[in-house]
């Protein structure tokens, strides 16, 4: 198994209100009403995902870094 050596998530503006957060690598969503609640909730919610895992058996290397893009809503002129 490929080692990835970080963890991936995309942050997009939510249907209704506030923002959503969704791991590319890991089956984890979550929500908040602004964009450093959403990246705190996410922050927490990988914790507790990976709390008591074996990194290696879910092809993650020790102490991967989150990389998180921000997808906006196109702007045109």
């Amino acid at each position: 198994m490929v080692q990835r050596y970080t963890i991936q998530a995309v942050i997009y503006p939510a249907d209704t209100s506030g923002y959503v957060a969704e791991c590319l690598n890991l089956a984890i969503v979550t929500q908040g009403q602004t964009l450093d609640e959403t990246v705190q909730n996410l922050r927490e919610a990988i914790q507790l995902h990976l709390a008591g895992e074996d990194l290696r058996e879910l092809g993650l290397a020790a102490h991967a870094p989150l990389v998180v893009t921000l997808a906006m809503e196109p702007v045109y002129a």
